[in-house]
């Protein structure tokens, strides 16, 4: 029995704290990412999100705290500043989940991003800085945080980039404590001419955050709404279901830029339609 309860603790130990169940719609936590509103203030992002039909959010480093405010929403953010932003996302229901995309060039950039992350109390970063994996590793058990490694588009021409091949993110976080693993970027997947439910299919298992997004077609190509591309989400969805995936999914609608609440709503509806 002892060594029965032992391995269930070890376990638990490996992954962070959930997201409260009671957030779920339809079985999954489905929020924006705030760059999708990156003309607009993050206090304006909450705001849309919650229009949209999300109820979590993930936001990213250099957005205008506020309309009138010289702060940028960050982990150099002064302390008032912070406060007002969670104070924002509690008025209106919308609780912050993430962080990212951020870099990190050294142990004490990966300390601060986690300490800002832990005073926010963040389900994950979300980084491509692959280089500090042992100061994200050493601080992620410490802070109970996940991390999420990201990709933009890539491929083998530029060999100097590398996280947009899921071989090699694997290759980083297989070894590696639970805490870490992949933001599946379902549309960069796609600019690397790859097919997004494959990918997943790679990263069985370590799949923290996703970055919701369909695209007109493989390449450089505008994002469209789900459903209506080439990424496959539907079956995506399912995959994500078979590996009883209970991470968010951060709507990250890139274009549309002034009015792409209508866009962000059709999302999650598409979502929620397809729940677990």
């Amino acid at each position: 029995m002892k060594s029965i309860l032992l391995a269930l603790a070890l376990t638990a130990a490996l992954h962070a704290t959930p997201i409260p169940e009671e957030l779920s719609q339809n079985g999954w936590f489905v929020g924006a990412q705030a760059y999708t509103f990156k003309e607009f203030t993050a206090f304006e992002a909450i705001a849309k999100t919650k229009e949209a039909g999300g109820n979590m959010i993930e936001f990213y480093p250099g957005q205008p705290l506020k309309p009138g405010s010289e702060e940028k929403v960050g982990h150099t953010m002064s302390p008032a500043a912070m406060a007002e932003l969670k104070a924002e996302c509690l008025r209106l229901g919308v609780r912050p989940v993430n962080y990212g995309v951020v870099g990190a060039g050294s142990p004490e950039d990966v300390r601060a991003i986690m300490e800002f992350a832990k005073k926010m109390e963040l389900y994950s970063v979300c980084t491509e800085s692959t280089e500090q994996v042992v100061a994200w590793e050493a601080a992620a058990k410490e802070f109970d945080i996940n991390v999420a490694f990201h990709e933009h588009g890539g491929s083998m021409s530029n060999p100097k980039y590398k996280v947009w091949n899921p071989l090699y993110i694997l290759g980083v976080v297989e070894s590696r404590d639970h805490h870490l693993g992949a933001c599946a970027d379902l549309g960069h997947w796609c600019t690397s001419n790859l097919k997004p439910v494959e990918c997943l299919r790679i990263l069985d298992g370590r799949i923290i955050s996703v970055h919701l997004k369909d695209k007109a077609t493989f390449g450089n190509a505008p994002v469209v709404v789900a459903g209506t591309g080439v990424v496959d989400v539907a079956a995506c969805l399912e995959e994500l279901k078979r590996q009883k995936f209970n991470g968010h999914l951060s709507i990250e609608h890139e274009a549309d830029w002034q009015d792409s609440v209508p866009q962000v709503r059709a999302n999650i509806d598409f979502v929620k339609a397809h729940g677990k």
